[in-house]
């Protein structure tokens, strides 16, 4: 169960994110949206517990999400380590 989202709030999404609302390529963005998605797909998940193609989706994002925060991690682990700490994705006494 997929959320449409309009361009606004896509915009607003990357413009927080990303530093502008058309750099839909970068990585923050795109793991804040991911973020944003999964959040939405998992209270779905908790009204409906045997819709099981959104659970394989769900389980897909996490994992093309995991990947871009890993991503990032080696490439800026300060960026990572803010982007952490904004979307409230890990716990932030462990990455200090």
């Amino acid at each position: 169960m997929s959320e449409y989202l309009n361009k606004e709030k896509l915009g607003e999404i990357f413009q927080k994110y990303a530093g502008s609302a058309t750099n839909t390529g970068s990585t923050e963005g795109q793991v804040a949206l991911f973020t944003y998605r999964i959040a939405h797909m998992s209270s779905h998940l908790k009204a409906n517990p045997k819709d099981h193609d959104t659970r394989r989706s769900l389980i897909r994002m996490v994992g093309q999400r995991k990947a871009l925060l890993k991503y990032l991690a080696k490439k800026d682990i300060s960026k990572y380590r803010k982007l952490i700490v904004d979307l409230g994705i890990r716990d932030s006494q462990k990455l200090s």
